[in-house]
């Protein structure tokens, strides 16, 4: 596939009642950025999936800075990683508006803003390379505080395990962005890494690794503890997952990052799940994942 393949993201199987509206209502901690709405406005965006260039590394590089805040992690680095494979994954970028003016404002995106990236990474294949050991480093020492002991023993297992690869699957985009977007770019991601494999590329996973971004409302006064996902297509790969475990990063949320996710409920919190799951459910995954943002 050429590096300027386009992927069209807007002709998506999608139930226009079902609009995944309930995320537009939350800010997102990992900095303010251009949404797909403004307020309370809905407006028309048309979006739509490339391969990665070389142009986009800053952008990429930002995006994967949402999921990881302040952990040591090269993410220039692991930009540079996935545009080196750019015959796997995608990234969003907003269509050109032909003889109109863009939907959104000027002073709100920029030319050649990245909205999004979908793609995979070989953990084990790449674990020399420094971003992918701080990765490792960083997944086990989170095991370490927050994980039970199986749990720990079965991500160091998996980790130190070379001859059952593991893909860390990165699935970022800017909040409201509908979750039916989700549907074409891993339909897109799963064709690319079969089309990968047959050319005895190293893309033969048995896991998947996923960082997921989630708030959580606190239990209280009897009542039980609420979480929302920032991807809604994540509630369905979590209740997938072989194994996970979760931890709070309200810590690692600076002003700048955070935007204003303790003004309007200071018992929202944002969390991370760091989970597992088998790399043979990723085609019923998504099929899974359609069903669900389409309400079937």
């Amino acid at each position: 596939m050429s590096a300027n393949k386009k992927k069209n993201l807007n002709a998506m199987e999608e139930d226009p009642a079902n609009d995944d509206s309930d995320s537009s209502s939350e800010s997102d901690e990992d900095g303010a950025h251009p949404d797909a709405y403004t307020g309370n406005e809905e407006v028309e965006v048309d979006f739509e999936g490339r391969a990665p260039t070389d142009p986009d590394c800053h952008g990429i590089s930002q995006l994967l800075q949402r999921i990881f805040l302040q952990a040591p992690i090269n993410t220039m680095q692991m930009a540079g990683l996935i545009i080196g494979q750019n015959y796997v994954g995608s990234v969003i970028y907003q269509c050109e508006q032909d003889g109109a003016e863009s939907d959104m404002d000027d002073d709100m995106v920029e030319d050649g803003t990245i909205f999004g990236i979908t793609t995979v990474i070989n953990m084990t294949a790449k674990k020399d390379v420094a971003c992918i050991e701080q990765l490792r480093g960083y997944i086990v020492q989170r095991a370490e505080k927050h994980a039970t002991d199986s749990v720990l023993t079965h991500f160091r297992d998996v980790l130190g395990n070379d001859g059952r690869p593991v893909g860390f699957l990165i699935n970022e985009r800017f909040i409201n962005i509908p979750a039916q977007i989700s549907i074409p770019l891993l339909e897109s991601l799963y064709k690319e890494v079969l089309t990968a494999k047959q050319k005895g590329m190293k893309f033969n996973f048995s896991y998947y690794l996923m960082i997921i971004k989630f708030y959580r409302k606190e239990a209280r006064k009897g009542k039980a503890a609420e979480d929302t996902f920032t991807n809604l297509e994540e509630e369905v790969i979590c209740s997938k997952a072989v194994n996970s475990f979760e931890y709070s990063v309200v810590n690692e949320c600076d002003v700048g990052m955070s935007g204003d996710w303790l003004e309007g409920d200071a018992t929202l919190i944002p969390y991370r799940k760091i989970i597992l799951f088998d790399a043979k459910q990723l085609q019923q995954l998504i099929d899974d994942i359609r069903n669900f943002i389409n309400g079937v």
